[in-house]
Protein backbone atom coordinates (compact mmCIF):
# COMPACT_ATOMS: atom_id res chain seq x y z
CA UNK A 1 0.00 0.00 0.00
CA UNK A 2 0.98 3.78 -0.47
CA UNK A 3 1.79 5.79 2.58
CA UNK A 4 3.25 9.44 1.98
CA UNK A 5 6.59 8.09 4.19
CA UNK A 6 6.20 4.54 2.45
CA UNK A 7 5.73 4.65 -1.01
CA UNK A 8 4.61 1.62 -3.48
CA UNK A 9 8.10 -0.45 -4.97
CA UNK A 10 7.56 -2.76 -7.56
CA UNK A 11 10.71 -4.95 -7.41
CA UNK A 12 11.76 -4.72 -3.23
CA UNK A 13 14.47 -7.06 -4.26
CA UNK A 14 16.22 -4.80 -6.46
CA UNK A 15 19.59 -4.34 -5.52
CA UNK A 16 20.16 -0.87 -4.77
CA UNK A 17 22.46 0.62 -7.80
CA UNK A 18 20.45 -1.48 -10.28
CA UNK A 19 17.79 1.13 -12.55
CA UNK A 20 14.81 -0.90 -11.34
CA UNK A 21 15.85 -0.18 -7.39
CA UNK A 22 13.71 2.97 -5.66
CA UNK A 23 15.29 6.15 -5.50
CA UNK A 24 15.52 8.27 -2.14
CA UNK A 25 12.75 10.85 -2.23
CA UNK A 26 13.54 14.01 -2.29
CA UNK A 27 12.34 16.94 -0.18
CA UNK A 28 10.04 18.79 -2.53
CA UNK A 29 7.85 20.48 0.33
CA UNK A 30 4.31 20.66 0.14
CA UNK A 31 3.63 24.35 -2.01
CA UNK A 32 0.62 24.55 -3.24
CA UNK A 33 1.20 26.42 -6.00
CA UNK A 34 -0.79 29.13 -7.57
CA UNK A 35 -3.54 28.02 -10.59
CA UNK A 36 -2.95 30.96 -12.31
CA UNK A 37 0.09 29.29 -13.58
CA UNK A 38 -2.15 27.08 -15.88
CA UNK A 39 -4.06 30.01 -18.03
CA UNK A 40 -3.08 33.24 -17.43
CA UNK A 41 -1.23 35.15 -20.42
CA UNK A 42 1.42 36.43 -17.80
CA UNK A 43 2.74 33.12 -16.86
CA UNK A 44 2.58 31.96 -20.43
CA UNK A 45 4.98 34.94 -21.50
CA UNK A 46 7.16 34.17 -18.38
CA UNK A 47 7.20 30.99 -19.99
CA UNK A 48 8.23 31.68 -23.08
CA UNK A 49 11.47 34.10 -21.43
CA UNK A 50 12.24 32.25 -18.69
CA UNK A 51 11.83 28.58 -19.88
CA UNK A 52 11.62 27.59 -23.21
CA UNK A 53 14.64 29.06 -24.27
CA UNK A 54 16.97 27.74 -21.44
CA UNK A 55 16.11 24.08 -21.33
CA UNK A 56 17.00 21.53 -23.70
CA UNK A 57 13.81 20.10 -25.70
CA UNK A 58 13.34 16.76 -28.02
CA UNK A 59 13.23 18.10 -31.03
CA UNK A 60 13.38 14.83 -33.17
CA UNK A 61 15.28 11.73 -33.54
CA UNK A 62 17.98 10.36 -35.54
CA UNK A 63 16.48 7.46 -37.79
CA UNK A 64 14.18 10.27 -39.12
CA UNK A 65 17.20 12.14 -40.98
CA UNK A 66 19.54 8.68 -42.11
CA UNK A 67 21.36 10.36 -45.01
CA UNK A 68 23.45 13.63 -45.66
CA UNK A 69 20.80 16.46 -46.65
CA UNK A 70 18.06 14.95 -44.89
CA UNK A 71 15.96 17.18 -42.25
CA UNK A 72 13.05 17.54 -40.29
CA UNK A 73 11.62 20.25 -38.95
CA UNK A 74 10.61 20.97 -34.91
CA UNK A 75 7.72 23.72 -34.31
CA UNK A 76 7.33 25.47 -31.11
CA UNK A 77 5.22 28.14 -30.55
CA UNK A 78 6.93 30.92 -32.76
CA UNK A 79 9.72 29.02 -33.16
CA UNK A 80 10.61 26.76 -35.97
CA UNK A 81 13.92 24.61 -35.92
CA UNK A 82 15.79 22.69 -39.00
CA UNK A 83 17.37 19.58 -38.11
CA UNK A 84 19.98 18.39 -40.89
CA UNK A 85 22.23 15.67 -41.04
CA UNK A 86 26.14 16.73 -41.96
CA UNK A 87 28.40 15.25 -44.59
CA UNK A 88 30.53 13.98 -41.34
CA UNK A 89 27.13 12.34 -39.79
CA UNK A 90 27.02 14.74 -37.38
CA UNK A 91 23.47 17.26 -37.28
CA UNK A 92 23.05 20.41 -36.69
CA UNK A 93 19.97 23.02 -35.93
CA UNK A 94 18.91 25.81 -37.73
CA UNK A 95 16.49 28.06 -37.13
CA UNK A 96 13.75 28.06 -39.64
CA UNK A 97 14.33 31.26 -41.07
CA UNK A 98 15.76 33.18 -44.20
CA UNK A 99 17.98 36.39 -42.74
CA UNK A 100 16.94 37.70 -46.03
CA UNK A 101 13.11 38.42 -45.29
CA UNK A 102 12.34 35.59 -42.50
CA UNK A 103 10.90 33.44 -44.99
CA UNK A 104 10.55 29.32 -43.81
CA UNK A 105 13.77 28.00 -45.66
CA UNK A 106 11.99 24.48 -44.93
CA UNK A 107 8.24 24.69 -45.84
CA UNK A 108 7.94 20.95 -45.13
CA UNK A 109 8.03 18.75 -42.00
CA UNK A 110 10.71 16.62 -43.06
CA UNK A 111 12.64 15.78 -46.24
CA UNK A 112 16.23 15.58 -48.52
CA UNK A 113 17.76 18.18 -49.95
CA UNK A 114 21.18 19.30 -51.51
CA UNK A 115 21.05 23.24 -50.57
CA UNK A 116 18.13 24.40 -48.95
CA UNK A 117 16.59 27.44 -51.72
CA UNK A 118 14.42 30.08 -49.79
CA UNK A 119 10.92 30.50 -52.05
CA UNK A 120 10.61 34.08 -51.18
CA UNK A 121 13.71 34.96 -53.33
CA UNK A 122 15.71 32.20 -54.10
CA UNK A 123 18.65 33.03 -51.32
CA UNK A 124 20.20 29.59 -51.04
CA UNK A 125 22.18 28.04 -47.87
CA UNK A 126 24.20 24.95 -47.87
CA UNK A 127 22.79 22.46 -45.43
CA UNK A 128 26.22 23.61 -43.47
CA UNK A 129 24.46 26.68 -43.13
CA UNK A 130 26.77 28.79 -44.56
CA UNK A 131 25.47 31.04 -47.27
CA UNK A 132 25.52 29.86 -51.09
CA UNK A 133 23.88 32.36 -53.35
CA UNK A 134 22.07 35.84 -53.18
CA UNK A 135 19.49 36.62 -55.59
CA UNK A 136 20.62 39.79 -57.73
CA UNK A 137 23.77 40.04 -55.02
CA UNK A 138 24.86 43.10 -57.42
CA UNK A 139 21.57 44.96 -55.89
CA UNK A 140 22.40 45.35 -52.61
CA UNK A 141 25.28 47.83 -50.82
CA UNK A 142 28.07 46.05 -50.43
CA UNK A 143 28.16 47.51 -46.62
CA UNK A 144 24.25 45.19 -45.81
CA UNK A 145 25.50 41.59 -46.68
CA UNK A 146 29.50 41.69 -46.02
CA UNK A 147 29.11 39.32 -43.08
CA UNK A 148 27.52 36.83 -45.56
CA UNK A 149 24.20 36.04 -43.56
CA UNK A 150 24.22 32.18 -43.51
CA UNK A 151 21.22 30.70 -41.82
CA UNK A 152 21.34 31.32 -37.66
CA UNK A 153 22.48 28.32 -35.87
CA UNK A 154 21.30 26.68 -32.46
CA UNK A 155 22.67 24.39 -30.71
CA UNK A 156 22.26 20.87 -31.14
CA UNK A 157 23.34 17.65 -29.37
CA UNK A 158 22.00 13.53 -29.49
CA UNK A 159 22.08 10.65 -26.73
CA UNK A 160 20.38 7.10 -27.79
CA UNK A 161 18.80 8.33 -30.95
CA UNK A 162 16.58 11.22 -29.42
CA UNK A 163 18.57 14.94 -30.83
CA UNK A 164 17.85 17.91 -28.60
CA UNK A 165 18.15 21.52 -29.57
CA UNK A 166 18.81 24.54 -27.12
CA UNK A 167 17.77 28.17 -28.02
CA UNK A 168 19.87 30.65 -25.64
CA UNK A 169 22.69 28.83 -25.81
CA UNK A 170 23.90 28.72 -21.98
CA UNK A 171 22.12 25.27 -21.04
CA UNK A 172 24.81 23.09 -19.67
CA UNK A 173 26.18 19.99 -21.88
CA UNK A 174 23.32 17.56 -22.77
CA UNK A 175 25.03 14.87 -20.73
CA UNK A 176 25.12 16.77 -17.66
CA UNK A 177 21.54 17.99 -17.87
CA UNK A 178 20.02 14.54 -18.70
CA UNK A 179 19.44 13.50 -14.71
CA UNK A 180 18.57 10.16 -15.74
CA UNK A 181 21.25 7.42 -14.68
CA UNK A 182 24.04 6.78 -17.06
CA UNK A 183 23.30 3.97 -19.87
CA UNK A 184 19.27 4.44 -19.07
CA UNK A 185 18.49 5.60 -22.24
CA UNK A 186 20.80 4.17 -24.73
CA UNK A 187 19.82 1.00 -23.45
CA UNK A 188 16.55 0.95 -25.28
CA UNK A 189 18.48 1.37 -28.79
CA UNK A 190 16.02 4.19 -29.93
CA UNK A 191 18.57 5.12 -32.65
CA UNK A 192 17.59 1.65 -34.06
CA UNK A 193 13.93 2.20 -34.23
CA UNK A 194 11.77 3.99 -36.73
CA UNK A 195 9.01 6.46 -36.44
CA UNK A 196 5.33 4.20 -37.24
CA UNK A 197 2.97 6.76 -36.16
CA UNK A 198 3.07 10.45 -35.65
CA UNK A 199 -0.10 11.94 -34.19
CA UNK A 200 -0.28 15.71 -33.72
CA UNK A 201 -4.17 16.61 -31.35
CA UNK A 202 -4.87 20.54 -30.10
CA UNK A 203 -6.13 19.96 -26.88
CA UNK A 204 -8.36 22.43 -24.92
CA UNK A 205 -6.47 23.30 -21.79
CA UNK A 206 -2.55 24.52 -20.59
CA UNK A 207 0.39 22.10 -21.54
CA UNK A 208 1.23 21.52 -17.97
CA UNK A 209 -2.24 20.26 -17.47
CA UNK A 210 -1.16 17.41 -19.99
CA UNK A 211 1.86 16.77 -18.21
CA UNK A 212 0.21 16.80 -15.06
CA UNK A 213 -2.39 14.27 -16.47
CA UNK A 214 0.31 11.78 -17.54
CA UNK A 215 2.61 12.09 -14.67
CA UNK A 216 0.80 9.46 -12.28
CA UNK A 217 -1.56 6.17 -12.43
CA UNK A 218 -3.63 7.74 -9.43
CA UNK A 219 -6.75 8.08 -11.87
CA UNK A 220 -6.45 4.88 -13.58
CA UNK A 221 -9.28 3.32 -11.84
CA UNK A 222 -11.27 6.34 -11.80
CA UNK A 223 -10.33 7.38 -15.58
CA UNK A 224 -9.89 4.03 -17.26
CA UNK A 225 -11.42 1.12 -15.65
CA UNK A 226 -10.94 -0.70 -18.69
CA UNK A 227 -6.67 -1.25 -17.55
CA UNK A 228 -7.72 -2.36 -14.70
CA UNK A 229 -7.32 -6.37 -15.77
CA UNK A 230 -3.81 -6.01 -17.09
CA UNK A 231 -2.60 -2.86 -15.14
CA UNK A 232 -1.43 -2.34 -11.70
CA UNK A 233 -2.76 1.52 -10.72
CA UNK A 234 0.12 1.75 -8.06
CA UNK A 235 3.20 2.84 -9.80
CA UNK A 236 6.80 3.19 -8.77
CA UNK A 237 7.95 6.88 -8.64
CA UNK A 238 11.44 7.51 -8.89
CA UNK A 239 12.67 11.13 -9.05
CA UNK A 240 16.04 12.17 -10.64
CA UNK A 241 17.83 15.71 -11.00
CA UNK A 242 17.02 18.59 -12.84
CA UNK A 243 13.32 17.39 -13.04
CA UNK A 244 13.71 14.07 -14.97
CA UNK A 245 11.33 11.54 -12.93
CA UNK A 246 9.87 7.81 -13.99
CA UNK A 247 7.13 5.63 -12.42
CA UNK A 248 7.35 1.60 -13.22
CA UNK A 249 4.02 0.64 -14.26
CA UNK A 250 3.43 -3.25 -13.82
CA UNK A 251 1.85 -4.64 -16.87
CA UNK A 252 0.92 -8.05 -17.37
CA UNK A 253 -0.79 -7.95 -13.68
CA UNK A 254 -4.23 -7.26 -12.40
CA UNK A 255 -4.67 -4.30 -10.12
CA UNK A 256 -4.78 -4.99 -6.53
CA UNK A 257 -7.96 -3.20 -6.82
CA UNK A 258 -9.84 -6.77 -8.69
CA UNK A 259 -11.11 -8.71 -6.05
CA UNK A 260 -10.25 -11.98 -8.05
CA UNK A 261 -6.77 -12.02 -8.11
CA UNK A 262 -5.99 -15.88 -9.44
CA UNK A 263 -8.53 -16.03 -13.09
CA UNK A 264 -6.69 -16.27 -15.78
CA UNK A 265 -9.46 -13.72 -18.27
CA UNK A 266 -9.21 -12.89 -21.73
CA UNK A 267 -7.23 -9.58 -21.30
CA UNK A 268 -4.38 -11.77 -20.08
CA UNK A 269 -4.65 -14.57 -22.38
CA UNK A 270 -4.27 -11.50 -25.02
CA UNK A 271 -0.92 -10.09 -23.33
CA UNK A 272 0.17 -13.48 -23.58
CA UNK A 273 -0.60 -14.63 -27.09
CA UNK A 274 1.05 -10.82 -27.58
CA UNK A 275 4.56 -12.62 -26.30
CA UNK A 276 3.84 -15.22 -28.42
CA UNK A 277 2.56 -17.38 -25.70
CA UNK A 278 0.17 -20.26 -26.18
CA UNK A 279 -3.06 -18.47 -23.62
CA UNK A 280 -4.68 -22.27 -23.82
CA UNK A 281 -1.36 -23.82 -22.86
CA UNK A 282 -0.89 -21.85 -19.61
CA UNK A 283 -2.09 -23.67 -16.14
CA UNK A 284 -1.18 -20.74 -13.66
CA UNK A 285 -3.28 -18.42 -11.93
CA UNK A 286 -3.22 -14.95 -13.07
CA UNK A 287 -0.79 -13.78 -10.87
CA UNK A 288 1.78 -15.92 -12.55
CA UNK A 289 1.16 -14.35 -16.18
CA UNK A 290 3.67 -11.18 -15.68
CA UNK A 291 6.34 -13.73 -14.87
CA UNK A 292 5.24 -15.95 -17.79
CA UNK A 293 5.33 -13.54 -20.00
CA UNK A 294 8.51 -11.72 -19.08
CA UNK A 295 10.05 -15.94 -19.72
CA UNK A 296 8.67 -16.13 -22.72
CA UNK A 297 9.93 -12.47 -24.12
CA UNK A 298 13.71 -13.73 -23.47
CA UNK A 299 12.93 -17.14 -25.38
CA UNK A 300 11.79 -14.99 -28.27
CA UNK A 301 14.11 -12.33 -28.01
CA UNK A 302 17.03 -15.64 -28.23
CA UNK A 303 15.61 -17.17 -30.79
CA UNK A 304 15.54 -13.78 -32.69
CA UNK A 305 18.86 -13.09 -31.86
CA UNK A 306 18.20 -9.89 -30.64
CA UNK A 307 21.14 -9.59 -27.86
CA UNK A 308 20.57 -6.02 -26.68
CA UNK A 309 17.24 -8.04 -24.60
CA UNK A 310 20.11 -8.96 -21.96
CA UNK A 311 20.67 -5.55 -20.86
CA UNK A 312 17.10 -5.27 -19.31
CA UNK A 313 15.71 -6.72 -16.28
CA UNK A 314 12.70 -8.65 -16.23
CA UNK A 315 10.45 -6.10 -14.87
CA UNK A 316 11.66 -3.93 -18.27
CA UNK A 317 10.04 -6.64 -20.50
CA UNK A 318 6.65 -6.43 -18.94
CA UNK A 319 6.23 -3.25 -17.62
CA UNK A 320 6.18 0.54 -18.69
CA UNK A 321 9.13 2.30 -17.68
CA UNK A 322 6.81 6.09 -18.71
CA UNK A 323 10.11 8.21 -18.22
CA UNK A 324 9.69 12.27 -18.05
CA UNK A 325 12.45 14.54 -19.41
CA UNK A 326 12.00 18.29 -18.42
CA UNK A 327 10.09 19.62 -19.05
CA UNK A 328 7.41 18.27 -21.87
CA UNK A 329 7.97 14.87 -22.60
CA UNK A 330 7.70 11.51 -21.64
CA UNK A 331 8.45 8.44 -23.03
CA UNK A 332 6.79 4.90 -22.19
CA UNK A 333 10.28 2.56 -22.88
CA UNK A 334 10.27 -0.76 -23.86
CA UNK A 335 12.85 -3.11 -25.76
CA UNK A 336 9.75 -3.19 -28.82
CA UNK A 337 9.56 0.39 -29.36
CA UNK A 338 9.19 3.62 -27.39
CA UNK A 339 5.81 5.70 -27.05
CA UNK A 340 6.61 9.37 -27.26
CA UNK A 341 4.50 11.85 -25.63
CA UNK A 342 5.56 15.62 -26.18
CA UNK A 343 3.64 18.15 -24.87
CA UNK A 344 4.33 21.60 -26.91
CA UNK A 345 2.82 24.87 -25.58
CA UNK A 346 0.66 27.11 -28.00
CA UNK A 347 2.15 30.20 -29.62
CA UNK A 348 -0.46 32.67 -28.13
CA UNK A 349 -3.09 31.00 -26.08
CA UNK A 350 -2.37 29.24 -22.58
CA UNK A 351 -5.76 27.33 -22.93
CA UNK A 352 -4.57 25.47 -25.65
CA UNK A 353 -1.75 22.70 -26.33
CA UNK A 354 -0.24 20.43 -28.81
CA UNK A 355 -0.21 16.87 -27.98
CA UNK A 356 2.29 15.06 -29.97
CA UNK A 357 2.35 11.01 -29.94
CA UNK A 358 5.28 9.35 -31.40
CA UNK A 359 5.48 5.44 -31.77
CA UNK A 360 8.84 3.88 -32.91
CA UNK A 361 9.55 0.18 -33.45
CA UNK A 362 12.17 -1.69 -34.00
CA UNK A 363 11.08 -3.84 -36.88
CA UNK A 364 11.26 -7.59 -36.76
CA UNK A 365 10.66 -9.55 -39.22
CA UNK A 366 8.28 -12.03 -37.20
CA UNK A 367 5.01 -12.18 -37.09
CA UNK A 368 4.79 -12.45 -33.21
CA UNK A 369 6.67 -9.63 -32.67
CA UNK A 370 5.06 -6.15 -32.17
CA UNK A 371 4.97 -3.32 -30.09
CA UNK A 372 2.73 -3.48 -27.10
CA UNK A 373 -1.06 -3.47 -28.07
CA UNK A 374 -1.75 -0.61 -25.18
CA UNK A 375 0.26 1.49 -27.62
CA UNK A 376 -2.98 1.59 -29.81
CA UNK A 377 -1.04 1.39 -33.00
CA UNK A 378 -3.72 0.82 -36.10
CA UNK A 379 -3.73 -2.74 -37.81
CA UNK A 380 -2.86 -1.47 -40.95
CA UNK A 381 -0.22 0.44 -39.82
CA UNK A 382 3.46 -0.13 -41.75
CA UNK A 383 6.30 -1.18 -39.47
CA UNK A 384 8.77 -2.23 -41.42
CA UNK A 385 10.65 1.67 -41.42
CA UNK A 386 10.92 1.60 -45.44
CA UNK A 387 8.40 4.85 -45.16
CA UNK A 388 8.47 7.09 -42.29
CA UNK A 389 4.98 8.41 -42.28
CA UNK A 390 3.63 11.59 -42.31
CA UNK A 391 1.94 13.35 -39.00
CA UNK A 392 -1.50 12.95 -38.95
CA UNK A 393 -2.85 16.52 -36.96
CA UNK A 394 -6.15 16.96 -35.81
CA UNK A 395 -7.50 20.51 -34.69
CA UNK A 396 -9.73 20.64 -31.09
CA UNK A 397 -12.67 20.28 -33.04
CA UNK A 398 -11.89 17.19 -34.72
CA UNK A 399 -12.28 13.94 -33.08
CA UNK A 400 -8.90 11.91 -32.99
CA UNK A 401 -8.89 8.25 -32.64
CA UNK A 402 -6.38 7.82 -30.01
CA UNK A 403 -7.69 4.81 -28.69
CA UNK A 404 -10.04 4.41 -25.67
CA UNK A 405 -7.79 5.40 -23.30
CA UNK A 406 -5.81 8.74 -24.99
CA UNK A 407 -9.74 9.53 -25.90
CA UNK A 408 -10.90 9.60 -22.30
CA UNK A 409 -7.66 11.44 -21.51
CA UNK A 410 -8.95 14.50 -24.22
CA UNK A 411 -12.20 14.70 -22.15
CA UNK A 412 -10.35 14.96 -18.61
CA UNK A 413 -7.81 17.26 -19.45
CA UNK A 414 -10.47 19.78 -20.85
CA UNK A 415 -12.74 19.24 -17.97
CA UNK A 416 -9.31 19.67 -15.37
CA UNK A 417 -8.28 22.89 -17.29
CA UNK A 418 -12.09 24.55 -16.73
CA UNK A 419 -11.96 23.65 -13.32
CA UNK A 420 -8.94 25.44 -12.67
CA UNK A 421 -10.11 28.91 -13.07
CA UNK A 422 -12.75 28.80 -10.69
CA UNK A 423 -12.82 30.64 -7.88
CA UNK A 424 -13.28 27.54 -5.53
CA UNK A 425 -9.76 25.98 -6.87
CA UNK A 426 -7.01 27.20 -4.68
CA UNK A 427 -4.32 25.16 -6.19
CA UNK A 428 -3.18 21.74 -6.59
CA UNK A 429 -2.97 19.54 -3.33
CA UNK A 430 -0.37 16.65 -4.47
CA UNK A 431 0.03 12.92 -2.98
CA UNK A 432 2.53 10.83 -2.63
CA UNK A 433 1.55 9.11 -5.82
CA UNK A 434 1.89 12.61 -7.30
CA UNK A 435 5.29 12.91 -6.55
CA UNK A 436 5.98 13.61 -9.76
CA UNK A 437 4.11 15.94 -10.48
CA UNK A 438 5.48 18.08 -7.55
CA UNK A 439 8.67 17.42 -8.46
CA UNK A 440 8.64 18.63 -12.16
CA UNK A 441 6.58 21.91 -10.88
CA UNK A 442 9.63 22.64 -8.00
CA UNK A 443 11.96 22.53 -11.24
CA UNK A 444 9.86 24.32 -13.63
CA UNK A 445 9.74 27.07 -10.81
CA UNK A 446 13.63 26.91 -10.33
CA UNK A 447 14.44 27.43 -13.87
CA UNK A 448 12.32 30.09 -14.27
CA UNK A 449 13.53 31.84 -11.52
CA UNK A 450 10.49 32.00 -8.95
CA UNK A 451 12.33 29.81 -6.51
CA UNK A 452 16.40 29.02 -5.61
Amino acid sequence: MFAYNKPYVVNPSAPEQSLEAKRPQPDNGLDVPSPDRYYTREFMEREWRDLWPRVWLLAGVTSDIPESGDYSVFDIGHESVVLVRQKDGSIKAFYNACPHRGNKIALNDMGSVDKFTCAFHAWQFCTSGKLLKITDEESFHPDLIKHRPGLSELRCDSIGGLIFINMDGKAPPLADWIGLPKGYIENYAIDQMHVVRHVRTEWRGNWKVGVDSFYETYHLPHIHPQTQGVMEDFSQYDLYPNGFSRMIVPICTKSHRIEDQDTVTPDLQYMMQEAGMDPAAYRGPAQGVRGAVQAAKRARAKRLGLDHYERFTDGQLTDSWATGLFPNVQIGMHPEGVFIMRFLPHATDPERFYYDNITMYRYVDDPNYFVPGWMGLPKDTDVTGATRPAMEFYTADQKADLGPVLNQDVELVSAVHRGQKSRGFAGPLWCEQESRVRHFHRELDRVMGLRR
